[in-house]
């Protein structure tokens, strides 16, 4: 119990604080391969491209210790390319929807004529199209369009930022919010979970109080002695908690583990799944609409390939193929520490784009929630931190609770030598 607790004297400790284990990130582009049939109102096709793979290091700063059995810190993630590991380099072109003027047309929908008009006029003067041809670099990590101050000058705070755009801009030398989780001295059970975030008890996000909650852990580490049932973590990058369920029991390299995996009512929609209701509005079963936490942008995150997801939305694009083994994420926990041992969290980006009356930019686009990418973040305990793990925190723990058996099976002839001696 004393090495799992959030002590510096305890032996997870300095695993929690900086995280050994090697992360990757993989990231999976769609590239639109008839983007001028879309716009005609053609299904998209796409074709994947990658993986773009990035070495991930996690470090935790701020590390404050409070009275009440609680600790706050700030996590920073660092990304760093790996050519070797991938499919690809960063400066391979992708044909990809112009997220900002896609994004901000189907914002802008209910807005006046004359708004859209402008912006339409705009987009022309600009030479902005509906698709656009950038680097795997730039899609993610940003570069400069002038739409962004255009689009500040026509709707003053449409978007909250200036100068460069990219999916991932926010993410590299980044923290995740400033959590605030109980240290387990005084009650292990509750080591890890989280106490606030951002100083908040609750989002307010979604519509019902359920799904304001934050539960469970930072996704790093859960309490001791867990059940084969389910663990919850709160996602940042979700923007909400999610709960895995048990799977199954298995092993990783000699340490027992129970094998936590996503339910299919994970993104199920209010009708299939009425607490998800909180979620909505929302469209079919398998996509969770964030626009609420991402600038009111019309932004879905799903499972890749819309893995458990309503066929309707993989009939409505060509080029997915939603399969168990590639698509399903996974945490393999060791169930005495709570401590993960191997993980793969997958998750997918997609845009609806639509037709939008008085912005001639956007054609004749059929309604389509349509994959920009998909990633997985994946790490294992390995070499001299494995054997350190295996060492203190199983085979010695296994040892202790084998001689306690044996001292028992001992004690016992002696007490009834004892008796008869009597």
């Amino acid at each position: 119990l004393q090495n799992v607790r959030i002590d510096p004297s305890s032996i997870s400790f300095s695993m929690w604080k900086d995280i050994p284990v090697p992360f990757y990130m993989s990231v999976y582009f769609f590239e639109v391969l008839n983007p001028k049939d879309v716009l005609q109102g053609e299904k998209p096709v796409l074709n994947q491209r990658g993986p773009y793979v990035y070495r991930e290091f996690r470090y935790k700063t701020n590390i404050t210790f409070h009275d009440n059995d609680t600790v706050s810190f700030l996590e920073y993630r660092k990304l760093f390319f790996q050519p070797d590991l991938s499919s690809g380099t960063e400066d391979e072109y992708i044909v990809v929807p112009n997220i900002l003027m896609m994004g901000a047309a189907v914002m802008m929908e209910n807005l006046p004529n004359f708004v859209k008009l402008l912006l339409s006029g705009a987009l022309a003067g600009l030479k902005q199209e509906a698709f656009i041809n950038r680097t795997v670099g730039e899609i993610m990590w940003g570069y400069e369009d002038p739409l962004v101050d255009t689009i500040n000058m026509l709707v003053p705070g449409l978007i909250p930022f200036k100068g460069k755009f990219g999916l991932f801009i926010e993410l590299n030398n980044s923290n995740s919010g400033l959590f605030t989780v109980n240290t387990g001295m005084k009650n292990i059970s509750r080591v890890h979970m989280v106490d606030s975030w951002n100083g908040l008890k609750k989002v307010n996000y979604w519509r019902s109080s359920e799904c304001n909650m934050i539960n469970g852990t930072a996704g790093e580490m859960w309490p001791p002695f867990m059940s084969p049932t389910s663990l919850e973590f709160y996602s940042p990058d979700a923007c909400r908690s999610m709960t895995l369920v048990y799977e199954q029991s298995g092993k990783f390299k000699g340490v027992p583990t129970y094998r936590f995996v996503a339910p299919k009512t994970l993104f199920a929609n209010g009708t299939d799944y009425p607490p998800n209701e909180g979620f909505c509005p929302c469209m079919q079963s398998g996509i969770q609409n964030v626009s609420t936490c991402r600038l009111n942008a019309p932004m879905f995150i799903s499972h890749p390939h819309f893995y458990n997801a309503d066929p309707a939305l993989v009939n409505a694009v060509k080029g997915l193929h939603p399969s168990k083994d590639q698509h399903a994420l996974f945490l393999d926990v060791h169930p005495m520490t709570g401590i993960p041992m191997n993980c793969s969290i997958k998750l997918q980006l997609n845009l609806y784009i639509k037709q939008v009356s008085g912005i001639i930019q956007t054609g004749k686009i059929t309604p389509v929630v349509l994959p920009l990418l998909w990633f997985a973040e994946s790490g294992s305990i390995e070499g001299s931190v494995l054997n350190q793990f295996y060492t203190n925190l199983v085979l010695i723990p296994s040892l202790l609770d084998y001689l306690q058996y044996i001292f028992l099976g001992l004690s016992v002839p002696l007490i009834i030598s004892a008796a008869v001696l009597m």
